[in-house]
């Protein structure tokens, strides 16, 4: 089992930045592959960036390529997105997963993912 609480959203500006964080309890933290996600109201729950459980590999929505980065750190059981050049569509509730099962590849399905944490809402005004 792993709890996951996430902090950092707020409003801000179009062309600003935020950095999200995501703390997790247990001592496997570094055994799950981590991942964020985002829900717009009336749309669907979005895959946004996630990271692989070793070796760090990282995988990014299009959407968020080249404006967002994902990070973790091991020691802390915390993992991050800086968000940067933020737009107004970038608005939504944001949510941290967590993936035990050890995958090769980054997952991107909302299924792939065990946990999840309650949320962090993130507007963006223009």
């Amino acid at each position: 089992q792993v709890q996951l609480v996430e902090s950092g959203g707020g409003l801000v500006q179009a062309g600003g930045s935020l950095r999200l964080s995501c703390a997790a309890s247990g001592r496997t933290f570094r055994n799950y592959g981590m991942g964020w996600f985002r829900q717009a109201p009336e749309k669907e729950r979005e895959f946004v960036a996630g990271i692989r459980w070793s070796g760090g590999s990282t995988y990014y929505a299009a959407s968020v390529k080249g404006r967002f980065t994902i990070s973790r750190d091991n020691a802390k059981n915390t993992v991050y997105l800086q968000m940067n050049s933020l737009k107004p569509e970038d608005t939504a509730v944001y949510y941290c997963a967590a993936d035990s099962s050890r995958r090769m590849v980054v997952g991107e399905a909302r299924y792939e993912y065990d946990y999840w944490g309650q949320g962090t809402q993130v507007t963006v005004s223009s």
